[in-house]
């Protein structure tokens, strides 16, 4: 059931990058949640401060001609009954076909309401593809 619920989270939030379709991101988030990058952390209080974090993003993809979003690889485990953890290799290819971008992302996912049935990412951290970790589930993700 979690692994169906993790693909379906990320077939989501990878469709909703590659339209660039900020409602759809934002819709897989729990706010409020953390985003860490190399270069700075960010406390998202607000679906406008989500909003906002994403839409530079978008701008930031959209410069550099982002053609295609690729997982690499994608792993979980359950941390405990609310909680998972995730880690996905990312892959931004240009539209000449060269990667321009790739890193490993990792996703702490609350598991919400009394159904369980419900994900939503409550802290993502990006690093270099040599912290990359094989979790204990690999997943696909098709977007």
């Amino acid at each position: 059931m979690k692994t169906q619920q993790i693909e379906n989270l990320f077939d989501h939030y990878l469709a909703a990058f590659s339209a660039y379709d900020l409602d759809a991101v934002v819709a897989c988030y729990h706010i409020p949640c953390t985003l860490h990058t190399p270069d700075k952390i960010v406390l998202v209080n607000s679906i406008d401060d989500c909003r906002q974090e994403f839409n530079d993003i978008f701008t930031q993809l959209k410069q550099a001609n982002t053609a295609k979003i690729v997982a690499r690889s994608a792993s979980y485990m359950s941390i405990n009954d609310d909680l998972l953890l995730a880690c996905v290799d990312w892959g931004f290819i240009d539209e000449q076909g060269q990667v321009f971008a790739d890193f490993c992302a990792y996703y702490h996912i609350s598991i919400l309401n009394s159904t369980k049935q419900k994900l939503a990412i409550v802290n993502v951290v990006s690093h270099e593809l040599v912290n990359s970790l094989s979790l204990a589930n690999t997943f696909s993700i098709s977007g």
